[in-house]
């Protein structure tokens, strides 16, 4: 059996898609993605067993996405708690890049 741990949908300090607005779909997929990405850059690549993967989930304005990880193994539950504990408060470079947001130099 594989358990679930919630890592959420964007770094906790940065403004994200809202549920309801117009493109939310589209700007929340996006961020997501970005978000996996980062986390996998400060975290490495989940163990054999383990996945990062976008979830849809019910919602009384509509669905909303989120990233999940999937583990089946006490490797997995350790990635998935390193990710949980220290996630980012704001997008690396790369994910800013992705977004079409404007990076720091």
């Amino acid at each position: 059996m594989r358990d679930v741990m919630y890592l959420g949908s964007a770094p906790y300090g940065e403004d994200c898609a809202s549920v309801g607005r117009e493109g939310y779909m589209r700007q929340a997929r996006a961020e997501c993605r970005a978000y996996v990405g980062q986390l996998k850059r400060l975290f490495g690549a989940p163990p054999e067993g383990c996945d990062l993967v976008i979830r849809s989930n019910p919602h009384d304005f509509g669905s909303y996405l989120s990233v999940e990880a999937h583990f089946g193994d006490e490797a997995g539950h350790e990635y998935a708690l390193r990710c949980e504990n220290n996630q980012p408060e704001l997008w690396d470079a790369e994910a800013r890049g992705e977004l079409g947001l404007e990076v720091s130099q």
